[in-house]
């Protein structure tokens, strides 16, 4: 019975190494010349742009508005300090992994692509109905990435819900390695508990942001299917 097994696992693993492994100019094929794929990241980048461009404009709408203070038991607990390099290296690191693994499978970028663009058009809704001033000792977090969004003003009420654990969380879902996934979800729960340290944010916009993420990723999932279904491309 041992032998069978031994030479079973010896056919199967003659099988895998004489099936050919994509290159990534293959990969990259695959996707253009599929009209269903080739059409949904072009759409889903220039409608991503748009997004990118009226961010800003949000931002500093918000910025002037008056909101509540919520007295957070959890942050009242926690004494303020700067972590901004390591939340900043944690989440670059982070989208450096994800712009690898999708350069090699360009089916990440498309589900990361539209998922992202529901998950800032949700942000903006959430953002306007639940107007909050920022946490009691708040320290500016200053961001290379998000002033690319912000532009070079401070911004302290695009508070609920979070945007840099819900950025964590669509990188852990978009992943497919489990090794990946395991070093992702490491980065969220790393992540989180350092805006908390930092008082950027109250407790209820980092955990909402896991929930509201994932409920969109798998919207986008049913919306991309329907979206081939009914129109055919």
């Amino acid at each position: 019975m041992f032998d069978l097994l031994l030479l079973l696992r010896t056919k199967i693993n003659a099988v895998e190494t004489t099936i050919p492994t994509p290159s990534l100019k293959d990969n990259w094929k695959k996707i253009w010349h599929s009209r269903p794929r080739r059409n949904k990241m072009i759409i889903g980048t220039l409608l991503m742009l748009l997004v990118v461009f009226i961010l800003p404009l949000f931002f500093n709408h918000i910025e002037k508005r008056n909101g509540i203070l919520l007295n957070d038991w959890l942050l009242n607990h926690i004494q303020p300090h700067n972590v901004s390099v390591l939340i900043f290296a944690i989440i670059w690191s982070m989208i450096f992994l994800t712009v690898i693994r999708a350069i090699y499978n360009p089916a990440i970028y498309i589900t990361y692509c539209w998922t992202l663009i529901f998950v800032c058009l949700t942000r903006l809704m959430t953002i306007s109905l639940v107007p909050l001033n920022p946490p009691v000792g708040f320290i500016t977090l200053t961001d290379p990435l998000t002033s690319v969004f912000y532009g070079n003003a401070v911004i302290t009420k695009d508070l609920f819900f979070s945007g840099h654990t819900a950025t964590l969380t669509l990188i852990f879902l978009c992943l497919e390695k489990k090794l990946d996934k395991l070093i992702a979800l490491l980065a969220v729960i790393v992540v989180a508990f350092l805006l908390l340290v930092q008082h950027i944010h109250y407790t209820i916009d980092i955990l909402a942001a896991p929930i509201i993420v994932y409920a969109l990723y798998r919207m986008t999932h049913y919306f991309l299917y329907k979206w081939h279904k009914w129109t055919g491309i």
